[in-house]
């Protein structure tokens, strides 16, 4: 099921890093297609896991899952301590969150996230939500605009796009993943078009979705929830989430700042496990592409 729905990177190394117990309580932040849960209920004999994720298609796949050690909160796991609070849980022994988007999603043209596929300029993960990405660009100042591409898809151009934008929506209809793609074009690096396209649909996904502001959010909650000696283990595939959640675990901060108490110690809720980010093997990046990026944090609550 989860092999054809989304394939995980570093499933092995995710399941390991966790050091699960058979009687330990264990969120997965990022149910997906459900591939790292299932690993982990692999293990587990008398604890429980909790899946995340606020995504209608996840949740189908959820449905699938039967096993009375599993419970499924369709919610974003901002949410995470108030859902766990919920099912009567304070306390739990790790989480894992996997902050890439699914193949699933991507490969679903109608959700406007890929740039490889004609579809809606929509980029909702949860599709309740009112904003979607054609709406950021219809209806942010150009400002916004220029910080939204410079911060989250780090493009060198971003007040020439984002004035661009701003000049041509009025005549042109930007409905469609193509019609942004033409409007790129004027403005894309030669020959390198494909990955600044692929940096402006990435910083108008983090936008719509609010994922540096939620990650914050998330990040807080593990330290509050995670038991002393339990693990943290986030992956990641870009630099901005990368970059917070590599000072959150070494300095209890999102941007590195460093608190101490009165003996000059460190305050932090985490220790890192591993000073530098794991990264696939090659042999699993030829075989899955998505797993290039990825980047595995392991951290041990203090």
């Amino acid at each position: 099921m989860a092999e054809v729905y989304h394939r995980p990177v570093m499933l092995r190394e995710c399941i390991e890093a966790l050091n699960i117990r058979e009687d330990g309580i264990y969120v997965d932040a990022t149910f997906g297609g459900g591939g790292h849960s299932i690993a982990i209920l692999e293990k587990l004999k008398g604890g429980r896991l909790i899946g995340f994720d606020q995504d209608e298609d996840a949740k189908q796949q959820a449905e699938q899952i039967q096993h009375r050690s599993f419970t499924f909160c369709q919610a974003n796991f901002r949410h995470m301590k108030q859902y766990l609070k919920l099912h009567g849980i304070t306390k739990v022994n790790g989480v894992l969150a996997d902050l890439g988007i699914s193949s699933h999603q991507i490969d679903s043209p109608e959700r406007g996230f890929s740039t490889r596929f004609e579809g809606p300029l929509d980029m909702r993960m949860d599709k309740n939500a009112k904003l979607t990405a054609a709406r950021v660009l219809k209806e942010y100042p150009e400002e916004k605009l220029h910080k939204i591409f410079g911060m989250y898809g780090e493009i060198k151009n971003a007040k020439t796009v984002a004035k661009l934008i701003v000049s041509r929506r009025n005549d042109s209809s930007l409905n469609t993943t193509l019609d942004l793609k033409s409007v790129l074009r004027e403005v894309a690096p030669r020959g390198r078009e494909n990955k600044y396209f692929a940096q402006v649909f990435q910083a108008l996904r983090i936008e719509v979705n609010e994922e540096m502001k939620t990650l914050e959010y998330f990040l807080h909650q593990c330290g509050e929830v995670i038991e002393k000696g339990g693990k943290l283990v986030i992956m990641s595939y870009h630099s901005l989430e990368d970059r917070l959640v590599k000072n959150y675990i070494n300095t209890g901060k999102m941007h590195g700042e460093v608190e101490k108490d009165f003996f000059g110690n460190m305050i932090r809720p985490f220790e890192a496990v591993n000073r530098k980010p794991i990264e696939a093997s090659e042999q699993e990046v030829e075989e899955n592409k998505r797993a290039r990026s990825a980047k595995l944090r392991i951290a041990e609550k203090l």
